[in-house]
């Protein structure tokens, strides 16, 4: 099964948000290659949710793919943060996939930490200039991550 990291600024779209609401939409991804990812995703792929730029970024809890991507539609929606005027009925280049909450970790597994920990050297997330908001995770990376819990 393959494993995914997907960020999300808390005060926007936290893992208690998703905790609270069981099943969301997860939308508003803008880069192409991140893009390209949520497209490779199945229904029952599971993923870390990463709270990004906040005080204490890092993995905040666990969730599960829902849907394969599909067109997102805050992209066409003209009140939307993520309208994307480029779009139209015909061409909508981005995608969105539906998610389930599964866990909330008790405290969050904090960047640092992760950086420190050997079996994850080679994580992007963990990489230099590493930005994107969707990557995949390595089944070693995957069990690496929840023996940190």
């Amino acid at each position: 099964m393959p494993y995914w990291l997907m960020k999300s600024e808390p005060d926007e779209f936290s893992i208690q948000d998703l905790e609270r609401l069981g099943r969301s939409r997860w939308d508003g991804v803008r880069n192409y290659q991140a893009r390209n990812f949520m497209r490779q995703m199945a229904d029952g792929d599971g993923f870390f949710f990463y709270h990004s730029s906040c005080a204490t970024p890092g993995i905040a809890g666990i969730g599960r793919i829902a849907s394969t991507a599909y067109p997102d539609p805050t992209a066409t929606d003209p009140d939307s943060p993520y309208f994307d005027p480029r779009t139209n009925g015909v061409t909508n280049p981005w995608s969105a996939v539906d998610v389930d909450f599964v866990d909330c970790l008790r405290s969050v597994i904090a960047l640092p930490r992760l950086k420190a920990e050997p079996a994850l050297v080679h994580m992007a997330l963990v990489q230099k200039g590493s930005r994107l908001s969707v990557m995949p995770v390595s089944e070693d990376e995957w069990h690496a991550i929840l023996a940190m819990r």
